[in-house]
């Protein structure tokens, strides 16, 4: 992933971003991919370790065990109009957040697939581990039949945050209030995202918009 200098996620930002947005495209090294939920485990690895699980009736795990893949994370994402600068000329761009986490996959025996698939229940809704009614342990067992549980060692985690950091204070204000002021959800979760990522960088006034 091309990754300017100001674009660089930390370690602790990429992981936090995976926290958030767990929803992944996975692919292979034939260019096979699926869209699975992933949970990030930190403290196992020095970058961390993906545990997931596909449909046993999907094809793609057949081959998987002990290969290299990628798992794309996308943060918020939006247009940006130059009308929103206070600098111009300007061209309009597209900001984003993402995240590209790659490793080895490795299959889970049926005791670590019930723990990661709990996991994945916990971090969602951890309250519906204690309903016996929807999602008892003998139904959660016989889950396991039609579900194949994997984890990802990860040994490369990079992680980009195009949100306009090389622009001067005056057209990043001008780019938050645009954001802000947007009927689309997605640039508004955009404008809260880069509002809170600013507070932790410093201010940059390069002219190139990347």
């Amino acid at each position: 992933m091309y990754r300017p200098s100001d674009t660089r996620m930390s370690l602790t930002q990429a992981q936090a971003l995976i926290d958030a947005h767990g929803f992944a495209m996975l692919v292979d090294g034939s260019l096979r991919a699926s869209h699975l939920p992933l949970v990030l485990e930190r403290g196992e690895g020095e970058l961390g370790t993906l545990y997931g699980h596909f449909a046993r009736a999907n094809p793609h795990w057949h081959e998987l065990d002990g290969q290299r893949v990628l798992a794309i994370f996308q943060g918020p994402h939006a247009y940006v109009s130059p009308r929103w600068y206070a600098t111009r000329p300007a061209v309009p761009t597209w900001n984003y957040v993402a995240v590209h986490a790659s490793g080895v996959v490795e299959r889970l025996d049926d005791a670590a697939t019930l723990a990661s698939l709990d996991a994945l229940v916990a971090q969602y809704e951890p309250d519906l581990l204690d309903d016996e009614e929807i999602l008892g342990e003998a139904y959660r067992r016989r889950l396991l039949a039609g579900t194949v549980g994997f984890r990802i060692r990860l040994d490369d985690l990079q992680g980009k945050a195009k949100l306009g950091l090389n622009r001067s204070r005056e057209d990043q204000a001008g780019m938050l209030a645009g954001l802000r002021a947007s009927p689309a959800p997605q640039a508004r979760q955009l404008g809260s995202y880069t509002q809170r990522y600013l507070k932790h960088r410093p201010q940059e006034a390069n002219e190139d918009d990347r």
